[in-house]
């Protein structure tokens, strides 16, 4: 058993899908045409076997208001034609009352059984003059029994017609069944063909932008199959989009590390030649190779940082974001000592703690402080500022905001400001490589907060970043 169950498996597997679903739908559609077929066979079988025992019923009816108080006696014996009225005698329970003419129909025990009140009436079934016939047996009384028969060929004729005609019309049911199970497997599976095809078509060119051709209709009255093809494009756009973005950032980090690279090459050139070369101008290649090192391994390490999606749980610890905002900011005096950095912590912010990495957190101030300070004039202040809002004090919403004063950032540039590489106009003079603010907003988002840019009242730019209220520990004690 185990063995055909392991066969059946097998054969499953080796089927297609549309194959599979044709045969269950056809069998399905079948079982039910032979079923109505079958019962409907056995319905016109019984309605018109029934009809013969109702006139059976009658038949004998008639002979006993005709016949009350006669003896054992043969009262007609010619139903051996079709016209002719029902064969009928009534026979005693003793044998030996019997009349001296012979019976048209067979007397057997259980009619004796009958006549003598020790059995019900029933009907049967006997062939008699090469004719089958239907015979009822029933009470004549005073120990008499009485047998009528009519010719049952042409109800037997009529069953097997209906037999022949049902067969036919469930033949043609299997058949259509067939039918309507390729044509309903074809059209359901047709979603997951082409989704199959685009699949395929996707591992072959490897090119993320093909779609599966969705059916019209509205959006909330879409099948399950349509739902997964509309899942997988969707799907497809996020690995387009993603692999859009791959490419880009391997463009853009090609196109940044070119010119470090060719100047390193050159510096690198120059101190090969170095006794062509005065003690001055050596010097100043070597800084310049030591600059250019410096600029590569910055940016190198800045890709590497953005690689990294989200923060690994084990690292993560509670953080008072206070002290990650005092230690930023006195490393930005030393960096930028010609701009002022002002921290301004609100009621409550100064004991508000989240779940983070200190040094990515750290990272992420860094860079909102130098770019704020890359953009100030010598002399105006850069302003930090770590509020609480909402209720829970601590425990609410916490925002840090950084404010400079520099010219702010162009409404034609504020979408862009956070994407990899991007460098306004106003920025290509200056140091970096445009991955500072996307660095930013990631390892927020890493940490479940949100980065946001915009202009400052009265000039500048002002970056909010917002943390959601902290939400309370799991579990609890009585």
């Amino acid at each position: 058993m185990s063995g055909v169950r392991r066969l059946g498996a097998r054969w499953r597997r080796r089927r297609p899908l549309r194959t599979r679903l044709a045969l269950a739908a056809s069998a399905a559609v079948a079982l039910v045409a032979v079923e109505v077929c079958a019962a409907a066979f056995f319905v016109i079988r019984y309605e018109l076997l029934h009809q013969l025992d109702l006139s059976l019923t009658q038949s004998a009816t008639r002979v006993i208001q005709e016949n009350r108080g006669e003896g054992p006696q043969v009262v007609a014996g010619e139903c051996r034609y079709l016209s002719a009225p029902a064969c009928a005698q009534i026979v005693p329970a003793d044998p030996a009352a019997d009349p001296g003419e012979p019976y048209p129909l067979p007397v057997s025990p259980p009619v004796r059984e009958v006549a003598a009140g020790k059995r019900a009436p029933y009907y049967g079934n006997v062939s008699r003059f090469g004719q089958p016939l239907r015979m009822l047996t029933t009470p004549f009384g005073d120990g008499r029994a009485l047998q009528v028969a009519l010719r049952a060929d042409p109800v037997e004729k009529g069953v097997r017609q209906a037999a022949v005609l049902l067969a036919g019309v469930g033949g043609v049911g299997v058949l259509l069944a067939g039918l309507l199970g390729y044509a309903v497997s074809r059209a359901g599976l047709a979603p997951v063909a082409r989704l199959t095809s685009t699949a395929e078509r996707i591992a072959a060119t490897r090119d993320p932008r093909h779609r599966i051709e969705l059916p019209a209709g509205p959006p909330g009255r879409q099948d399950e199959v349509t739902r997964l093809a509309a899942s997988f494009n969707t799907m497809l756009g996020e690995l387009e989009q993603s692999v859009s973005s791959q490419r880009r950032l391997v463009a853009d980090a090609s196109h940044e590390l070119r010119t470090p690279l060719t100047a390193l090459r050159t510096n690198a050139e120059l101190l090969a030649r170095g006794d062509r070369l005065t003690p001055a101008q050596r010097e100043r290649a070597s800084a310049a190779l030591g600059r250019g090192i410096r600029e590569v391994t910055g940016l190198v390490n800045d890709l590497i940082e953005l690689a990294r999606d989200e923060e690994p749980l084990p690292l993560l610890e509670d953080v008072r974001l206070v002290e990650v905002a005092e230690h930023t900011v006195a490393t930005a005096r030393t960096h930028w000592p010609q701009t002022p950095f002002l921290l301004d912590v609100g009621a409550g912010a100064a004991q508000a703690v989240r779940p983070g990495v200190p040094e990515r957190l750290a990272r992420l101030l860094t860079n909102l402080l130098d770019n704020a300070a890359k953009f100030s004039p010598a002399g105006t202040p850069v302003e930090m500022t770590l509020r609480t809002y909402g209720s829970g004090g601590s425990a609410g919403g916490l925002e840090l905001t950084v404010r400079d004063h520099g010219p702010g950032i162009p409404a034609a540039d504020l979408p862009y400001v956070f994407d990899r590489f991007y460098r306004a106009e106003a920025a290509r003079a200056l140091p970096g490589s445009g991955l500072g603010l996307a660095m930013a907003r990631q390892i927020a988002r890493a940490h479940g907060a949100e980065l946001t840019a915009g202009a400052a009242p009265g000039g500048g730019a002002l970056f909010t970043l917002t943390f959601g209220p902290q939400e309370p520990p799991r579990g609890g004690g009585q």
